[in-house]
């Protein structure tokens, strides 16, 4: 399931409303991997909700064998819907950015249920984290912003201007459909598809 979409002024993918405790009603469940089927607590949260599992399997089948003992960043990580789908089919490490406290307080605890050193939580603004320097280049990026605010041109620059990704990462960015998203010139469209309000795009990134 995806997030609602808004002009909130947020760079997360959840708001940062206050409207009293959030409770976690909800499930999101893993599509597949070693994981598959588990089901992980899903806060009640203004704006947020676990990506649809159409979605993300068709995202995982473009990746494919793409994720095995690979660096993933998963920005504006909401739920960690992507991020925890990436774990489950092999990825070494996942970083999941996540502004709102709680919303990340909870992907924190996801990863301790699921009894994985493979996934690691920095709750800051996406692109405060963006414009720090990079540790560890990634090899595959989550890039889906709130929709309307601009974001997805600047942390495409960033994400490639700040040396965060690994000479031939992918990147999926999701933007909202009447977006014609701006990407640097050496990232190659490689598959792309819509779904409701919102375009999914995977870019496959070439040397500089």
């Amino acid at each position: 399931m995806k997030r609602q979409r808004s002009s909130r002024p947020s760079t997360s993918r959840s708001s940062t409303a206050r409207r009293g405790p959030a409770k976690p009603p909800g499930k999101l469940r893993i599509i597949g991997g070693d994981f598959r089927r588990r089901q992980l607590p899903v806060l009640d949260h203004p704006g947020l909700r676990p990506t649809p599992d159409r979605v993300r399997e068709t995202l995982f089948n473009w990746l494919g064998q793409h994720l095995f003992g690979k660096q993933v960043l998963d920005l504006f990580a909401g739920t960690g819907a992507l991020g925890f789908e990436a774990i489950s089919r092999g990825a070494s490490n996942v970083t999941f950015v996540e502004r709102d406290s709680r919303v990340a307080a909870l992907i924190s605890e996801n990863i301790i249920t699921l009894s994985t050193s493979n996934g690691r939580v920095v709750s800051t603004d996406a692109l405060a984290f963006l414009n720090q320097p990079c540790q560890q280049p990634a090899d595959v990026v989550f890039l889906d912003p709130p929709f309307h605010q601009g974001l997805a041109a600047s942390c495409c620059s960033a994400l490639e201007t700040g040396g965060w990704l690994a000479d031939n990462a992918m990147i999926y960015l999701e933007t909202e459909k009447s977006l014609s998203p701006s990407v640097p010139t050496n990232w190659q469209l490689y598959r792309e598809t819509q779904a409701g309000e919102s375009a999914a795009r995977l870019y496959l990134r070439k040397p500089v």
